[in-house]
């Protein structure tokens, strides 16, 4: 798998997201800690506001800024995001009220929301055999499970020497050093092949790709199933260990740590496992699995006293974690194989925003329903969520996916991007529009 790593552009971007994620990690725990300082008991409230947030720019923002960001430009915009970061993150130790933290997380949350799609589309153009994209995809999983297992570790050993006001400044060098890794990074030389459309309507063209596209559609239902399970374990774990189990900080931890544990294991076999077998059979077992355990998980609650303890918690965790993985690991290789490189970058875009409206979804049932009608309750609500998941990819992704789908443009004008793209990979007689389209775009 890291093989990979020998190419240097990928190598700078890996790092560049170690960094990155390392800094969010802290910032993590750091904003919990500050929660609790400005707000006290009602501390679980201002952090919910701020996940809320998140999830809004990251819907809403996401498909804008892919569809702004001419290729040409990249670089110089990923730099900049990670400066603002960096300096969002330099201001929260100084604020007093919580409308501020409000409006430095929403700051931050915005530039994040207009990185993560630019630089996830900019690796499949870095990496074209589709057998080391793969392994960049188990790699960037590895670097998030590990970052949710080493960040709490590493803000812990921080936090013996520091305030946690300076976990902060952690945070903003982690973005720095993200940003020095892109600027020393090559990146690939892409055409704009945007032609005259307006930013709103690339960004439209990027949703209504991935909306007509059946493997795409399947993709977004699994993401409903792996929101489900993952909302379960990132909002309720806490709830679990300490409510029910009577565990302290550090069984919530390893708790946690079962989850990732999982999800590593399932990310460094996925490679192989993907040589062998089709995506689409990988993603709905994986699906398949995390309804399972949630049926379970709910079967073992309502059923006799005593059924939820250890023994049942961390085997569930470590199911969860490698059901997740299934299900998010390969959504780039679906993404890459869906569009043209020019589309990349909408693509990509319109997968973050769709997935995140599926966490909008999962995370009031995994938290407001757990709390107000107790976490049976919440878990048969998930469980249902996941099974609609399921059935919707189960129907819209075909068994028999070939690479390119017949489809139709007609709507598009002549001379669009699309007809040009598809002229250069399948010869002049593949539409009847695309000669003289590039007569217009390049004469003689």
């Amino acid at each position: 798998m890291i093989d990979v790593l020998k190419n240097s552009s990928f190598r700078n971007l890996f790092a560049a997201q170690v960094f990155a994620l390392v800094g969010t990690g802290l910032a993590t725990v750091a904003l919990a800690l500050l929660a609790y300082d400005l707000a006290g008991a009602e501390a679980g409230a201002v952090l919910g506001t701020a996940l809320a947030i998140k999830m809004i720019v990251y819907v809403t923002l996401a498909p804008v800024s892919a569809a702004v960001v001419p290729p040409v430009l990249r670089k110089r915009v990923l730099i900049a995001l990670d400066l603002v970061r960096a300096a969002a993150a330099l201001f929260l130790p100084f604020v007093t009220e919580i409308w501020q933290v409000y409006i430095l997380i929403a700051l931050l949350q915005s530039a994040s929301a207009c990185f993560t799609p630019l630089f996830q589309s900019l690796i499949p153009e870095i990496l074209k055999d589709e057998k080391d994209y793969t392994k960049a995809l188990s790699l960037s999983r590895l670097a998030y499970d590990l970052e949710s297992l080493l960040s709490p570790a590493l803000a812990a050993a921080l936090l013996t020497l520091i305030s946690f006001h300076g976990l902060f400044a952690g945070t903003s060098v982690g973005f720095v050093l993200s940003a020095m890794l892109v600027l020393s990074t090559a990146f690939p030389l892409i055409v704009d092949r945007r032609g005259d459309e307006g930013p709103y309507a690339r960004a439209i063209r990027g949703m209504r790709i991935y909306l007509r596209t059946p493997r795409l559609r399947g993709l977004l239902a699994l993401n409903l199933v792996a929101a489900a399970g993952g909302s379960l374990v990132f909002v309720n774990t806490v709830v679990v260990v300490r409510g029910v189990l009577h565990g302290g900080e550090r069984e919530v931890a390893w708790a946690l740590a079962a989850f990732g544990i999982g999800s590593m294991a399932v990310a460094m076999l996925l490679p192989k496992v993907l040589d062998k077998v089709s995506d689409r059979r990988v993603m709905l077992a994986a699906a398949s699995l995390m309804c399972a355990v949630l049926m379970g998980l709910q079967g073992a609650w309502i059923g006799l006293d005593g059924a939820i303890n250890w023994f049942v918690i961390i085997p569930a965790w470590v199911l969860l974690g490698m059901a997740y993985a299934g299900l998010v690991t390969p959504g780039g290789r679906l993404l890459r194989r869906s569009a043209d490189s020019a589309d990349l970058p909408f693509l990509f875009a319109a997968q973050f925003s769709l997935s995140h409206v599926c966490w909008l979804i999962a995370y009031p049932l995994a938290g407001v329903v757990g709390a107000k009608w107790g976490l049976p309750v919440a878990i048969g609500a998930l469980v249902g969520v996941a099974g609609v998941g399921l059935l919707l990819a189960w129907r819209s992704w075909p068994r028999a996916d070939p690479e390119e789908i017949e489809h139709s443009h007609d709507d598009l004008p002549d001379d669009h991007p699309h007809w040009i793209e598809h002229a250069r990979k399948h010869g002049k007689h593949s539409h009847r529009f695309v000669i003289d389209a590039l007569h217009r775009r390049w004469p003689g």
